[in-house]
């Protein structure tokens, strides 16, 4: 049976980030992949310009399209800008019962620039995180979704994961990305032992898409029927890569696209 993933997010027109990223990590870890957008962005790899919202009405006429027809194994959620969209979209996942959710909580892009409305954040909080089997977000993001300063270390990154846990997700996967030190660290953290996930810092400004690319990578896995903990994982080691590779592509003036077919493309 062929492994089938969706992605609800937004587009990034530059290609590296938001739906062309999930559909890229799918493709390049043998999963095919659907889309459902929510909005479209004028961006590229310096910065977004402008985002047109797709009409609540729009997003579930395509949740429904999909799910009626396809064998969905996982969903990843991306770009969520409007609490309308928050609200259409947790009601959609309800009455398809959609199973395996990746709840990535994009807040800001890579290049700073905001993707999720202010008043936003609640709807998140209250109608989304409680329906994911796992919540990735960044340091910033977990900060602002615990009401809370930047996690300094990983014993206050814990902290602040399990408040998300106290929101009804029964995983955290905090992401330490935006930390210092030789090593950048994710925690897994559920109802039993925390799982560290190390691995080297890559120097290089070419992270644009990271965010969705993990969550993106999780979501294969689990459509792939891998257990939770062994898709973060693989996830954790492909992005790892992702990165290493990034500098390899020549892809903009600004934070370019991560590698995501490194493990694919010959060298020329």
């Amino acid at each position: 049976m062929t492994a089938i993933a969706v992605t609800i997010a937004g587009s990034d027109s530059s290609g590296g980030a938001g739906i062309q990223a999930d559909l890229k990590t799918f493709a390049a870890l043998g999963v095919y992949g659907a889309s459902i957008i929510t909005a479209l962005t004028a961006q590229n790899t310096k910065g977004v310009s402008a985002i047109h919202d797709v009409p609540p009405d729009f997003i579930v006429a395509q949740i429904d399209a999909v799910f009626s027809d396809l064998d969905i194994g996982a969903v990843k959620i991306g770009m969520l800008s409007q609490a309308a969209t928050i609200e259409v979209v947790s009601k959609s996942l309800d009455r398809h019962r959609a199973r395996n959710v990746v709840l990535d909580p994009v807040m800001i892009a890579t290049s700073g620039d905001r993707l999720l409305a202010p008043d936003a954040v609640e709807a998140l909080r209250k109608l989304l995180i409680p329906r994911a089997l796992v919540v990735t977000p960044n340091l910033p993001e977990a900060a602002a979704l615990a009401g809370a300063s930047l996690a300094r270390n990983e014993q206050e990154m814990e902290i602040q994961a399990r408040e998300l846990l106290a929101l009804g997700a029964p995983h955290v996967l905090i992401k330490g990305g935006h930390g210092n030190g030789e090593e950048s660290v994710d925690l897994l953290i559920g109802q039993g032992a925390v799982l560290r996930l190390s691995a080297r810092r890559v120097d290089t400004k070419n992270t644009h898409g990271t965010g969705c690319t993990l969550s993106s990578a999780i979501a294969a896995g689990l459509a792939k029927g891998l257990e939770l903990k062994a898709a973060v994982q693989n996830a954790k080691v492909y992005v790892t890569g992702a990165i290493a590779a990034a500098d390899k592509l020549k892809v903009g003036c600004g934070h370019g696209p991560v590698h995501h077919f490194h493990e694919i493309w010959r060298e020329p």
